[in-house]
């Protein structure tokens, strides 16, 4: 069976925001009525985020959706641009080299697409093939991933996949209410792009797990309304989560003859500092294996569907994985629904 691998990486990032100053400067005033507030934003593991719409600039509460999504045309073509461009020069491609385009997003929608616009702007062949999934929320670049391998394993496709989140376009109006101080505190915007060639070296897809609880759908939600997105997260995230994550974890492990203290590297999510504490204890993880994971939450926030393969460029940056060794990327998202990919460098 032929097995695809990602070949190369792009990263691409609006302009910095510090998160204190976000908070003293805006979110102070637009959270005034909570007392829990200051501690959520104290605690998000957050120093640094990045955004499309600076809130201290332009406060785009009231804004209707029509207006969001127009926006989001705007700004996400050129990040799109660049990271696509990015992870193609670092493959050793170009744009006609792509046979099918991929994009990924839960926070902006247009007809014709991103992906259109794009192939479009990068002059890819017309022949392109284009896919875009839409909604899944931060989960949706493994599956995404894996609709990309397999088209390039099966049928020798080159690929590339974009994720494009802009969050600070879903501000919602002043609130006290849990769920928006949390969103608040922790979502920024990025771009992020993998290169997928069927032969070249590279992180080769091994396999693909998920799960769902369906029990608890109403943990972490992305509504559409007439103000934008509407972000529900639950503060019990963590915990579901982690009656699920070893059990999932191991079992896709054993179908390749491997244990948890076999896997080399590990690009987790960071969902927040709950959710990285939480898959690290169940699964017995090292600080040094969570390492890229705080470090991206540090300085980049929760991106949606980009955030794992920034962890992933964070971490073939900071470890220099080689060959033989494994890395699972793992994600979480509305469902509630956990998501793994099991990757082998060649």
């Amino acid at each position: 069976m032929v097995t695809a691998a990602i070949t190369g990486i792009g990263t691409v990032f609006p302009p910095p925001l510090d998160q204190r100053s976000l908070w003293d400067e805006f979110f102070s005033a637009h959270h005034g009525e909570s007392r829990i507030a200051p501690r959520i934003w104290r605690n998000a593991g957050v120093a640094r985020r990045h955004a499309v719409a600076d809130p201290r600039v332009e406060d785009i509460s009231t804004l209707s959706t029509a207006a969001r999504m127009s926006r989001f045309v705007d700004e996400a073509l050129p990040l799109g641009k660049e990271a696509v461009t990015t992870c193609l020069a670092a493959a050793g491609l170009g744009p006609d080299d792509v046979e099918l385009f991929t994009v990924v997003s839960c926070t902006g929608y247009a007809t014709p697409g991103v992906d259109i616009l794009l192939a479009r702007d990068l002059a890819m062949a017309p022949s392109v093939e284009r896919l875009h999934v839409g909604h899944m929320g931060c989960y949706a670049a493994l599956p995404a991933l894996a609709a990309v391998a397999d088209a390039a394993g099966a049928r020798g496709k080159v690929g590339v996949l974009l994720c494009v989140e802009l969050t600070s376009l879903h501000l919602q109006p002043a609130t006290d209410d849990l769920d928006q101080i949390v969103a608040n505190a922790i979502f920024s915007d990025a771009a992020a792009a993998v290169a997928v060639h069927p032969s070249a070296p590279g992180l080769e897809l091994v396999d693909l797990a998920a799960f769902t609880d369906s029990t608890v759908l109403e943990h972490m939600a992305w509504q559409v309304t007439d103000l934008g997105f509407r972000m529900n997260l639950s503060p019990r995230v963590s915990s579901v989560l982690g009656e699920h994550v070893e059990r999932v974890t191991t079992d896709l492990l054993g179908h390749h003859g491997l244990r948890v203290a076999d896997v080399d590297h590990w690009a987790i999510h960071p969902g927040g500092p709950r959710i990285i504490r939480t898959v690290a204890e169940r699964l017995g993880l090292r600080d040094e294996d969570v390492a890229a994971s705080r470090k991206v939450l540090r300085d980049h926030g929760n991106c949606s569907s980009a955030t794992v393969l920034i962890v992933l460029d964070q971490l073939v940056g900071d470890r220099r994985p080689s060959r033989g060794e494994h890395i699972v990327a793992m994600a979480f998202g509305p469902g509630l629904t956990l998501y793994l990919a099991l990757l082998r460098v060649r």
